[in-house]
């Protein structure tokens, strides 16, 4: 099957016009017309997952954040971009990511499945009345700590940042896998009582506990994890003929307690 076949495919269901303006989406590297028998997914381009990809034979790399997002003004083996960049061009790799046009047409809706919201709408958004995150009603009303435990559960996670009184009993909450700073006011327009999101800075959770906003900052890596578990089994009912194989899910950081 050629790459662009594959393409698509893909953007039938997450079509780059739902991805925000600033992102940088589709075939990022590589021949459209590639023939693709053997599929590498992963969250992240890093060094070791382009390494896989290459040394492995796979004719594709998919993943969710892009390793472009701004203008590249050389490509050459003296940065780490530029690295990546050549060692999926020597190998003869296509490479494509599906970012925010994921977050709007999947993402959302599986995350907030995964935590039962009910009575969901779109926090902000993209185009045609979807885009980036949901608000809904949590299962039951439940204090700040039982909401933490239930986004632990939720994303099979072992960790979780709280910004807020653990005692406040939540019922309404936004939800933003993603970096969630600039989605925070929408969380605050809802009169969401908790934002659940993967990436909140410092300052911006001590203002929206302030504000009455308490915070879950489950990690970027903690919520969007599940982008390759999902796309695997996508792949697999749409095109069994493909050999789809998975990055070895594990958080980029640790803690020491």
């Amino acid at each position: 099957m050629k790459c662009s076949e594959i393409i698509t495919l893909l953007e039938q269901e997450y079509g780059k016009e739902y991805a925000c303006d600033w992102d940088n989406v589709g075939l990022l590297a590589g021949r459209r017309d590639k023939e693709v028998k053997k599929i590498l997914l992963a969250l992240d381009a890093t060094d070791e997952v382009v390494g896989q990809a290459a040394e492995g034979a796979y004719d594709m790399l998919i993943t969710h954040h892009p390793m472009i997002f701004g203008a590249i003004k050389r490509v050459t083996d003296e940065d780490m971009v530029g690295r990546r960049l050549l060692s999926l061009i020597r190998s003869d790799i296509s490479y494509y990511a599906m970012h925010t046009n994921y977050d709007t047409r999947g993402m959302a809706d599986l995350t907030a499945r995964l935590l039962n919201l009910q009575e969901c709408t779109v926090l902000e958004e993209v185009k045609d009345g979807e885009g980036i995150g949901r608000v809904g009603v949590l299962p039951e009303e439940m204090t700040l700590r039982e909401c933490a435990e239930l986004v632990k559960r939720a994303y099979d996670i072992p960790n979780v940042k709280i910004f807020g009184n653990l005692d406040q009993k939540v019922h309404l909450a936004a939800l933003c896998p993603g970096a969630g700073k600039s989605t925070m006011h929408n969380a605050l327009q809802f009169g969401c009582d908790v934002y659940i999101t993967g990436d909140i800075d410092h300052h911006t959770g001590i203002d929206a506990a302030a504000r009455g906003l308490s915070i879950l900052d489950a990690g970027h890596y903690g919520l969007e994890h599940i982008f390759v578990t999902y796309m695997a089994e996508y792949f697999k009912e749409r095109l069994p003929e493909l050999n789809i194989y998975s990055q070895k899910l594990q958080s980029p950081f640790s803690y020491i307690v």
